[in-house]
C-alpha cells in the first residue's frame, strides 16, 4: 500500500485511538475519525483532521465515513457494554469490513488479544479472536495484532494495578493474579500499528502477536510497581476468590466498573503470552521490558496527566463514581466554573496575582493557618511569596505552590509543594464566552495510599468552602479591574 492517502481512525476517544490519534497527524497522514458523538471529539483533534460521525452498530452510518479512505483502524470493542458484548462485537465487526470493502478500503489494522486459538479462552478473548475472522471474512486485508496487558499510564490494566497497590497495604490474591501475561509498553503498542499501514500483505492477511522481553503475573507487576513507588505491600494468595467476586471488590477500591472488572478478570486467567515470533521477524521494533515500563508510565503521570485514559473511551458505559469530586484513575477532581462580567484578559491577570500580598481571594486566614501547620511538620508553609507581583513564570514559588504550566491569558496550573499524603495542583482556565469570559477552577489530588484517600475525603467539606469563595473573590476582583 502507498504510503500516503486518507487513513480511518475509530476508537479515537479511547485509550490506545486517543495516543495514536496525534502520532497519524504528526507524521501527515490525512486523518479521518469515526465518533457516535463527533461533539465530544471535535475539541481535542489536532488541526487538520476531519471528524464524521458514524456508529459501527449502524451500517447505514459508515458509508459516507470510508469514502476515499485506504487504511482503517478497528479500535473499537463492547467491554464496558452492560449486556450480551459478543453479538455487539460481531456486528460491529461484520458492518465495518463490508463498508470498507464496498468502499475499495485497501487494509484494516486491528488491535486484538493474545492467547492461544482453541484454548478454553475467556468469553472476552474469544470474542477479541472472532472479531479478526469477521474482518477477514469481507475479503480486505486485515493486520491484526495480538497483545497482553498494555503498560502505560491512563491503561485499563495499568490503572488497576495502581489503585491496588496504592490502596491496599495488604492484598489477598486469588488464582487469577498469578497467571503468566507479556506485558507491552504503550509506546510499542503505537509503533506496531503505524508499522502496520506499511508492513507486506503476502497472504493478503497477516497476524502477529506483539509482547515485552518478560514473562510475568500480575502479581509480579503489582510488586515491581511497589518498588518504584517505594511502598513496602504484602500479598496472601488464596484459593477462592471467583471473577465475579474479585470484579465486585475491585469495583469497591479501583476505578473499574465492576462488569469490566470480571471480563478483564477473565482474560488475566488464561496465560497471555507470544508463541509465535513474528514480529520480530517482520519488524524492526524491539519492545522494552516490564521495569522500564513501569518507570515510563510513572514518569509520564509527573510530568502531567495521561494523554488518555481507558474510561474515556464511550463504550465505557456509565459515569465512574463520585464523592468528594470526580475521579479519574487514582486521582480525585475538585472542579468549578463560573461566567464573569469581564473581558478574559482581566480575568486572567486576576488569577495571576493571586497569591503573595495579593492572598487567595478568600479565607486568607485559613490559608495562613493551613501554612503555619505546614511549617510544623517540615513543610515550606506559607512564607516564600512570589517572585513578582503581577506576573508568573514556570518555576516561580507561590507562597506554599510552585509554578507548573503559564499560558498566557488562558491557563495558570500550580503544583502543591506543602506536605501532603500525595501531590496536589491548582489550576485556572480562561475561556471567551461572548462578551464575558468563563473562568474554571480545578483542584486535583493524586492520594499516596489510605491515608491520601481518608485526607481528600477530611478536606473535601472545606475545599467547597474555600475553594467556591476563591472563585468570586477572583471574579470580583476581575470585575473590578475591568471598571
Amino acid at each position: 500500500m502507498a504510503p500516503h492517502g486518507l487513513i480511518l481512525l475509530t476508537g479515537a476517544t479511547g485509550y490506545v485511538g486517543g495516543r495514536l490519534l496525534p502520532l497519524l497527524a504528526r507524521a501527515g497522514r490525512g486523518v479521518r475519525c469515526l465518533a457516535r458523538q463527533p461533539q465530544r471529539l471535535a475539541a481535542r483533534v489536532p488541526a487538520g483532521v476531519e471528524v464524521v460521525p458514524g456508529d459501527v452498530l449502524d451500517a447505514g452510518s459508515l458509508g459516507p465515513a470510508m469514502e476515499g479512505v485506504r487504511a482503517a483502524f478497528y479500535l473499537v470493542h463492547s467491554m464496558g457494554a452492560a449486556g450480551g458484548f459478543e453479538e455487539q462485537d460481531r456486528l460491529a465487526a461484520d458492518h465495518f469490513a463490508a463498508a470498507a470493502r464496498r468502499a475499495g478500503v485497501e487494509r484494516i489494522i486491528y488491535l486484538g488479544g493474545l492467547g492461544e486459538d482453541g484454548a478454553d479462552l475467556s468469553a472476552h478473548l474469544r470474542s477479541r479472536h472472532e472479531v479478526g475472522e469477521r474482518l477477514r471474512a469481507h475479503g480486505v486485508p486485515v493486520v491484526e495484532f495480538r497483545a497482553s496487558i498494555i503498560i502505560g499510564s491512563g491503561s485499563l490494566s495499568f490503572e488497576m494495578i495502581r489503585a491496588l497497590v496504592e490502596r491496599l497495604p495488604v492484598m489477598v490474591t486469588p488464582r487469577w493474579v498469578r497467571a503468566t501475561a507479556q506485558p507491552i509498553a504503550i509506546d510499542d503498542v503505537l509503533a506496531f500499528l503505524l508499522a502496520g499501514l506499511t508492513a507486506p500483505i503476502e497472504d493478503r492477511n497477516l497476524t502477529i502477536e506483539i509482547g515485552g522481553p518478560d514473562r510475568v503475573s500480575y502479581g509480579e507487576l503489582m510488586r515491581e510497581y511497589a518498588r518504584q513507588r517505594g511502598l513496602r505491600r504484602w500479598m496472601i494468595p488464596v484459593p477462592f476468590l471467583t471473577p465475579r467476586l474479585s470484579s465486585l471488590w475491585l469495583g469497591l477500591v479501583t476505578p473499574l466498573y465492576a462488569r469490566v472488572g470480571r471480563k478483564l478478570i477473565d482474560s488475566l486467567r488464561h496465560s497471555t503470552v507470544v508463541r509465535d515470533a513474528a514480529a520480530q521477524q517482520r519488524f524492526s521494533i524491539r519492545p522494552i521490558g516490564v521495569r522500564e515500563a513501569v518507570a515510563r508510565a510513572l514518569r509520564n503521570e509527573d510530568a502531567g496527566f495521561a494523554a488518555t485514559r481507558w474510561s474515556d473511551a464511550l463504550s465505557a458505559a456509565g459515569p465512574p463514581r463520585q464523592w468528594g469530586g470526580v475521579r479519574f484513575g487514582n486521582r480525585l477532581v475538585d472542579s468549578r466554573s463560573l461566567v464573569v462580567a469581564a473581558p478574559p484578559d482581566a480575568v486572567f491577570a486576576a488569577v495571576e496575582r493571586i497569591g503573595g500580598r495579593t492572598g487567595w481571594y478568600y479565607a486568607n486566614w485559613l490559608w495562613t493557618l493551613r501554612g503555619w501547620l505546614d511549617l510544623l511538620t517540615g513543610g515550606v508553609g506559607m512564607r516564600r511569596g512570589r517572585r513578582d507581583p503581577e506576573r508568573l513564570q514556570p518555576g516561580d514559588t507561590l507562597d506554599c505552590w510552585r509554578v507548573e504550566q503559564v499560558d498566557p491569558g488562558r491557563r495558570l496550573r500550580l503544583a502543591a509543594e506543602m506536605r501532603l499524603p500525595g501531590r496536589a495542583w491548582l489550576e485556572f482556565e480562561v475561556r471567551p464566552d461572548g462578551n464575558r469570559a468563563r473562568l474554571r477552577q480545578t483542584a486535583t489530588f493524586d492520594p499516596r495510599g489510605l491515608w491520601g484517600l481518608a485526607y481528600w475525603y477530611a478536606v473535601w467539606p472545606l475545599h467547597q468552602l474555600v475553594f467556591a469563595g476563591m472563585l468570586n473573590g477572583v471574579a470580583r476582583a476581575a470585575g473590578t479591574r475591568a471598571a
